[in-house]
């Protein structure tokens, strides 16, 4: 992680508009005013920056008006109004019809672009070109926590473009609080580990929700079962450290737990979900991926060969 870097401050209009223009400043713009949004609006009004927003949907900035907030009446104002905008709305798709329309790719010429919206590694390369083409500083970026984190020690920031306009807008990102990362000039790396991490979480929510249903139709409630998922869920991180040593040193020891055992175990949950008559489709393709693995020939290497497989051309 990159240490943040002390800049001069300016407050003239001249200078806000400037491409060399101090982030030491006191004015930010956030487009997208959805709860990541009005989250990150907050923090930058709780830092004492004069923080202009602007929404598609009217209505969702009455109470950061209450806190000093300036609404603009378009998105070419909001952008106008400072040297620095953070997008966060959600998609790219949004992005596009937001800040390429011509009035509001002309306003953000010579600015830095902070985009905190979710989407995918090719798109965060797309609109790095975008911007590239028409003068913008751009950084992409992603959010690691809910947005009840922001503005604390809790909150996680993944950054990636150039490493300069990244050292440049510290001092501002840091009053988003928490941890900021910067992963490299490739434009689309903290999208790219923004997939993949969410990929674990959305898996595991899937299997969480799948579980419920399974322990609800053996009369076990969800309270009962939530401290021993806890459980499980502890023994999860040791075994991310494991494996991924495994993975990129293309070792998959089944020692302790060969993938035939998992695909028994694995089958086990598949005709209980089913005689309750609960829809096992997620664990079923889990199954389905472990089955290929040890029809590869792997049945004795530990589960995480499956990504090794799965990364197969």
């Amino acid at each position: 992680m990159s240490t943040s870097t002390s800049t001069s401050t300016s407050t003239s209009a001249s200078a806000s508009t400037s491409t060399s223009a101090s982030f030491g400043q006191s004015a930010v713009t956030v487009l997208g005013l959805g709860p990541m949004g009005r989250a990150l609006a907050g923090a930058f009004l709780d830092a004492g920056l004069r923080t202009t927003v602007w929404n598609r949907t009217p209505g969702r900035e009455r109470e950061l008006v209450e806190r000093g907030v300036v609404v603009a009446a378009s998105a070419e104002e909001a952008v106008a109004a400072s040297p620095l905008t953070v997008v966060c709305v959600v998609n790219y798709d949004a992005v596009d019809s937001v800040l390429r329309p011509e009035p509001v790719t002309t306003a953000l010429k010579g600015r830095a672009l902070v985009n905190l919206t979710a989407d995918t590694p090719d798109r965060a390369r797309d609109t790095a070109r975008w911007a590239e083409r028409h003068g913008i500083r751009y950084l992409d970026g992603a959010v690691m926590t809910p947005n009840t984190t922001i503005g604390t020690d809790h909150a996680v920031f993944l950054h990636s473009g150039p490493q300069d306009l990244y050292e440049e807008l510290r001092p501002v990102l840091d009053t988003l609080g928490g941890a900021h990362t910067h992963l490299g000039a490739d434009t689309g790396r903290a999208a790219a580990y923004d997939i993949a991490l969410l990929d674990v979480f959305w898996t595991a929510m899937a299997g969480w929700a799948h579980a419920l249903a399974v322990a609800r139709a053996e009369g076990i409630t969800a309270r009962e079962l939530a401290p021993f998922a806890a459980g499980i869920g502890a023994i999860l991180p040791p075994l991310f450290e494991e494996t991924a040593a495994e993975v990129d040193g293309g070792t998959f020891s089944g020692e302790g737990n060969p993938l035939t055992s998992a695909v028994s175990s694995m089958t086990h949950i598949v005709h209980a979900s089913e005689a309750h008559g609960i829809d096992a489709g997620v664990m079923r393709a889990a199954e389905g991926m472990a089955r290929r693995t040890v029809g590869l020939g792997h049945g004795t290497d530990g589960f995480v060969r499956i990504a090794e497989v799965l990364g197969r051309r």
